[in-house]
């Protein structure tokens, strides 16, 4: 992987009020979008984000988690992904950027509201030593989110901003699926250390994975690595590997675009179940192959931030 410094007349219509589980105290994150008041309509020209003014200084690697289509299994590997980074003994918060379908409160078997501390910020949750933080903790769950992107770009900063995430190794950003406004909003906000692309190996998903590698090169985001997901089934009686869903292919994307390849995680059902009743597999059954393959993927993802430098400051060539 080779790295360079950075250097290189409608009417709005109103947006539709969005309730939330009654916080007392939601209107600190200085926004309408989550208190429930109805926001201000924008006025013209509108005026553009100022550029990456969250530092961030106490979190030492600010990683997004994206994936070029839905359905691959993103926000299972970031869940696991961020148990097995803390596992291993990193300090590791874990926000879920998806506003309008937040997979984390589920997928970590929370379902409470965030208090407030005396500086007035949001204080993160905590399940499974990670700090987590989720637009799901504080909009009911049968709320539809009918947000445009200024609305999600100020969501976004203030999960960033107004939560106190303290001292942290590892930030993992659970980014919805797809190229669109939050991964903007992201990269505006503050400077990423670098991206993760999940996939699986079809080919319909590695032709979004490359939409998504395009994306974070224009927007001078590293690419980390490669996952793919749903690599292969594995026989729980005898072993055997069955590729369901081709071979190799995220293997053979991340060659193509000369980015590391992280690992390949097996295809089982008790993934499935292990998010669906909040306690990820790596958590609930450690020595499950699928936990020691997030194990593995944990590992490479640390040797590649330590051969990058910890700079915060490369872009991808």
């Amino acid at each position: 992987m080779r790295f360079l410094k950075k250097g290189d007349d409608k009417k709005p219509k109103s947006e539709p009020e969005q309730e939330t589980k009654g916080h007392p105290d939601l209107k600190v994150i200085s926004g309408s979008q989550i208190s429930g008041q109805r926001p201000q309509q924008p006025t013209q020209p509108q005026q553009q984000p100022q550029q990456q003014n969250i530092t961030l200084p106490n979190i030492k690697y600010k990683i997004a988690v994206a994936s070029g289509k839905g359905g691959v299994g993103k926000s299972t590997v970031a869940t696991n992904l961020a148990i097995s980074l803390a596992n291993a003994g990193g300090a590791v918060g874990l926000m879920d950027a998806d506003a309008y379908g937040p997979s984390i409160p589920t997928m970590m078997g929370v379902q409470e509201q965030p208090k407030v501390s005396p500086a007035r910020k949001l204080i993160p949750l905590v399940r499974h030593n990670i700090k987590l933080m989720s637009i799901g903790f504080m909009v009911a769950e049968e709320q539809a989110m009918i947000w445009r992107g200024p609305m999600l770009h100020s969501s976004i900063r203030q999960l960033l901003s107004d939560v106190e995430w303290g001292e942290l190794e590892y930030l993992i950003i659970d980014l919805p699926p797809g190229t669109g406004d939050v991964a903007l909003s992201l990269t505006q906000a503050i400077p990423l250390t670098g991206a993760l692309i999940v996939t699986t190996p079809q080919d319909v998903a590695l032709a979004d994975v490359r939409r998504g590698v395009a994306m974070f090169e224009r927007l001078g985001v590293p690419i980390l690595g490669i996952i793919e997901n749903m690599s292969y089934f594995l026989c729980p009686h005898c072993n055997e590997k069955t590729e369901i869903f081709r071979k190799d292919g995220g293997k053979n994307t991340s060659e193509r675009f000369g980015v590391a390849f992280l690992g390949q995680i097996p295809l089982d059902a008790e993934v499935c179940t292990a998010g669906d009743i909040g306690v990820p597999i790596v958590a609930g059954h450690p020595e499950s192959p699928q936990s020691e393959a997030f194990g593995a993927v944990a590992q490479e993802l640390e040797s590649v931030l330590e051969e990058s430098g910890d700079d915060d400051e490369l872009t991808i060539l």
